[in-house]
């Protein structure tokens, strides 16, 4: 695939771990051993979920492809009302920052880069694939660096700092929204 499609199909697909990067920044429990697993995660789970989209698409029609977008948003949704509800608790511990949500928020962002793998990119040999797909995983790995980056100087306004957990929830439960019904 030409270099200005693809990157324009890497950084829409990227969009998704850039908001929840973004969230989980906010929170001023994340560490930099948080971010770097996240980074990692989404970066990897983009690359390897549109590979195997695209490797397999011939074989799932247009309506098993959709199913996945909703059971994403759902998982993004419930990732934002947990948020919500840590916020009202503020019990000191954060459900995002355990082991298991690397991988769950890792899958969840990524389905859309399956579904694009399903419908676009499963027409092409199997190197041209391979570079595509890291060059997928590797747009998304520097947006997720910039969401971690940014959200370093947006803690420091005092009404994001105080009110992290309920704006990111919101915006995720958004961003699972949307994934299910747009």
């Amino acid at each position: 695939m030409e270099l200005y499609p693809l990157f324009t199909i890497a950084l829409a697909l990227s969009l998704d771990a850039f908001g929840v990067a973004l969230c989980i920044g906010l929170n001023n429990q994340t560490k930099s051993v948080n971010k770097i697993g996240f980074i990692i995660s989404f970066g990897l789970f983009q690359f390897l979920f549109s590979y195997i989209g695209a490797y397999v698409g011939f074989l799932f029609n247009t309506y098993v492809a959709t199913l996945p977008i909703i059971i994403g948003g759902m998982i993004i949704s419930l990732v934002g009302v947990l948020m919500i509800v840590e916020g009202f608790k503020n019990e000191g511990k954060c459900p995002l920052l355990k082991p298991k949500m690397y991988l769950i928020l890792g899958m969840s962002v990524s389905i859309d880069a399956m579904v694009v793998g399903f419908t676009v990119l499963n027409n092409i040999t199997k190197v041209v694939l391979f570079k595509d797909t890291l060059f997928i995983g590797g747009i998304t790995l520097i947006m997720s660096t910039l969401a971690f980056i940014i959200s370093r100087y947006l803690k420091k306004i005092e009404v994001v700092g105080k009110y992290a957990d309920y704006i990111g929830g919101t915006i995720l439960i958004i961003f699972g929204l949307k994934m299910m019904f747009f």
